[in-house]
């Protein structure tokens, strides 16, 4: 019983460093440029650009808007998500994997952990001020050359 309760606390250690990666989460972004994702992923989400979810993500992509798409890398089961990057390669959208759901979804300022999110530089409804558009157009455009830089890497 004794060595139950060590691996719990070794686990709840580790937990924030190790996460079950999918096999498929490729290209995986790294410390730094998880840093820059989840900056942009929160901007956009204060200025409503983002889509939350593989259905909304999916629907959007289909209807031929632009962005840049993260996916949580530790998605069980990793079914859910396997046609979102396929999805985004033919419409020659960017993609990164990112290790956490969780952390997605708390820059996307929702409770609810979520596999993946379109970030546009666009909002749905209404226009951004030109300030805003610029800030968010600056993360965006960093954010799609090293994601593009890891891509091209990968291939």
């Amino acid at each position: 019983m004794g060595s139950d309760s060590e691996v719990e606390k070794s686990g709840q250690k580790e937990k924030k460093k190790v996460f079950a990666l999918a096999p498929i989460a490729k290209p995986l972004a790294g410390k730094k440029l998880n840093k820059r994702i989840f900056k942009l992923v929160r901007r956009a989400a204060e200025k409503k650009c983002l889509k939350r979810g593989v259905k909304e993500v999916v629907k959007s992509i289909r209807r031929g808007q632009k962005g840049v798409c993260v996916i949580a890398g530790n998605i069980s089961p990793i079914d859910v998500i396997t046609h979102v990057p396929i999805l985004c390669e033919e419409a020659e959208i960017p993609y990164i994997y990112v290790s956490s759901k969780e952390d997605l979804a708390n820059a996307g300022a929702t409770k609810r952990p979520t596999c993946c999110v379109l970030v546009q530089t666009k909002p749905a409804k209404g226009e951004l001020s030109p300030d805003d558009q610029e800030k968010l157009k600056t993360d965006y455009d960093q954010v799609v050359s090293e994601v593009g830089e890891m891509a091209s890497s990968m291939f």
